[in-house]
C-alpha cells in the first residue's frame, strides 16, 4: 500500500495579510551600494545562494544559472504553494531579488551562452560539488581568461584542494565534526544541532564579505581574484571562543543547556505564566538584579554571590533562590522592572511569536510584497539598514528561467533569431506549467 506524503500546512492568507503591513518603498533616485556589480550565480540550496541574495539586496544584479526544469533543488523543500511550481518557502526566502536563467550547460551552446555571461560580469559564485565547474570548463583558472577581472568565490564542504575535497557537506555535518554539536544541549544526553541553519547562514556572510572585500581590492588593484570558504572552516568559527578557550587550557566544552558556564545567573527562569531568559554578563548587572528588581540588596552585598566566580560555585544555590522568587509574579511584572534596572531579559518565544512580536513590528522586519502568480508574498527584512545607499525594494525569488530572454537580450543583445536557435539546440528553457510537471534530471549534477 502505498503512503501519501504528509503535506505541510499552510497559513490562512487571509489572516496572514491582514497581519503583514505592505512593504513601503526606498526613496526614489536612492543609489545601491552594489550599483553597477553583476553577479553569475551557480549556487544551490543555502549557503551560497544566501551570500548572493545578501550581495542583490544592497543592489547587486544577480544572475541564478540553473538548470532547465527542475532547477536548484532547494526550490522543492516545503511548503510549496500549490499554485506555484518548485517555489518553496525555504528557496523564496533564500533567493530575492535575483534573475533565474534556465541553460542546459551540457549542451555546447548553453555552455557558450554562460561564458558570455562571465565575459560581462564582476563576480561568479558557485558551490557545486568540487571538479564539476572543472568539468565544464568553468574553473578559475578558465575564467579568469574569459575576463581577467573576475572575482570567482567557491563555497565547498572542506576547500577545493587536499584530501578532503572530494568530500559532500550539509550544514548539520559541519556541525558534528566542527565540535558545536559537543557543545549544545544538555550533559547529560547527547549533544544537539541548531535546526536553524546556523553555519549554511554564517559560510554566506563570510562568502559575501570576502566578496566584497575582493571588489574593494580590485578597485585599487585592477585585478580579481579567487576566494574559497568552506563550511567546516566556518563551523569551526562558529564554535566561538570556546575554541581559544580549549587552546588555553586543553578543555573541552561541555554541555551547560540554557546556563553558561563564564556567567551567573544566565539561563531560563520561569515566571508565573511563561519562561524567560536572562543574562547576568557582569557584577554589575547582577547587582541591580538584586536590588532594584527583587529588592534583594542582601544578595548584592554578599561576599560570595557579589562576584561572578562566587556565583558560579553556587550556581544551584542562587537558581533555586531566583526560581521560587520568579514563580511568584507574572512576565507583565518582571520585564518592565527588568528593563528599568537594565537587566538583559526576554520571554521565550516560538518563531511565529517572534515575528509577530512588538520588536519585529518596531523594526519593520515582515512585511508582503507583490508576486505574479499568487498575488503576494510575505518577506523577511535583512537586519541591516544603510542611511545612504538603502536596500533594494524586495521582489520574490524567481521560477525557474523567467528571466532567461531578458537577461539574455539586455546583456548578450541576443536578438528573437538568436534565441530560437538556442532553443532549438535544447540549451535554452523556461519555467514548466505546474507542480504536474515530472521532474528533469538536472543539468549539472
Amino acid at each position: 500500500m502505498k503512503h501519501k506524503a504528509k503535506e505541510t500546512p499552510m497559513l490562512d492568507r487571509e489572516q496572514l495579510e491582514a497581519e503583514l503591513p505592505l512593504h513601503q518603498p526606498r526613496p526614489a533616485g536612492a543609489p545601491n551600494a552594489l550599483e553597477g556589480i553583476r553577479v553569475v550565480d551557480f549556487t544551490h540550496f543555502i549557503a551560497g545562494p544566501f551570500a548572493t541574495t545578501i550581495m542583490a539586496e544592497m543592489g547587486a544584479d544577480v544572475i541564478k544559472v540553473e538548470s532547465p526544469g527542475r532547477g536548484d533543488e532547494f526550490r522543492h523543500y516545503p511548503p510549496v504553494h500549490p499554485d506555484m511550481y518548485a517555489q518553496g518557502a525555504p528557496h523564496m526566502w533564500t533567493n530575492r531579488n535575483k534573475r533565474s536563467v534556465a541553460l542546459n550547460m551540457k549542451t555546447p551552446e548553453g555552455l557558450a551562452v554562460v561564458r558570455e555571461l562571465i565575459a560581462h560580469a564582476d563576480v561568479v559564485v558557485e558551490n557545486f560539488s568540487t571538479g564539476v565547474m572543472d568539468r565544464f570548463g568553468l574553473d578559475y583558472q578558465s575564467c579568469k581568461k574569459i575576463n581577467p577581472k573576475i572575482i570567482y568565490c567557491s563555497v565547498s564542504a572542506y576547500g577545493r584542494e587536499g584530501e578532503f575535497a572530494d568530500r559532500l557537506g550539509f550544514d548539520p555535518i559541519a556541525q558534528a565534526e566542527s565540535g558545536f554539536i559537543s557543545m549544545n544541549g544538555y550533559a547529560d544526553r547527547q549533544g544537539v544541532r541548531t535546526l536553524s541553519p546556523v553555519v549554511d547562514i554564517s559560510t554566506a556572510m563570510m562568502a559575501c564579505n570576502a566578496i566584497l572585500g575582493a571588489l574593494i581590492a580590485r578597485g585599487r588593484t585592477g585585478e580579481g581574484q579567487s576566494i574559497e570558504v568552506a563550511l567546516f572552516d566556518n563551523a569551526v568559527l562558529m564554535t566561538g571562543y570556546a575554541s581559544m578557550q580549549h587552546l588555553f587550557s586543553g578543555v573541552d566544552p561541555q554541555r551547560h543547556g540554557n546556563t553558561s558556564p563564564d556567567t551567573c545567573p544566565s539561563g531560563v527562569f520561569e515566571a508565573k505564566d511563561k519562561p524567560f531568559y536572562i543574562n547576568c554578563g557582569n557584577d554589575k548587572i547582577f547587582h541591580r538584579l538584586a536590588e532594584q528588581v527583587l529588592e534583594r540588596p542582601d544578595l548584592a552585598n554578599d561576599p560570595v554571590l557579589s562576584d561572578r566566580n562566587g556565583r558560579i560555585s553556587r550556581r544551584a544555590e542562587l537558581f533555586q533562590l531566583l526560581e521560587e522568587a520568579f514563580a511568584q509574579q507574572p512576565w507583565a511584572y518582571w520585564q518592565p522592572r527588568m528593563r528599568a534596572a537594565s537587566v538583559p531579559c526576554g520571554e521565550v518565544r516560538t518563531v511565529g511569536e517572534a515575528l509577530r512580536s512588538k520588536e519585529a513590528k518596531a523594526r519593520g522586519l515582515l512585511t508582503r510584497i507583490p508576486h505574479p502568480v499568487v498575488g503576494w508574498m510575505p518577506n523577511i527584512a535583512m537586519p541591516f539598514r544603510f542611511s545612504g545607499t538603502p536596500v533594494v525594494d524586495p521582489v520574490v525569488a524567481p521560477s525557474v528561467g523567467q528571466h532567461t530572454q531578458e537577461v539574455l537580450a539586455e546583456v548578450l543583445h541576443y536578438d528573437a533569431a538568436r534565441m530560437a536557435d538556442l532553443k532549438a539546440s535544447g540549451a535554452l528553457s523556461g519555467t514548466p506549467p505546474k507542480a504536474a510537471h515530472a521532474p528533469a534530471e538536472p543539468a549539472v549534477a
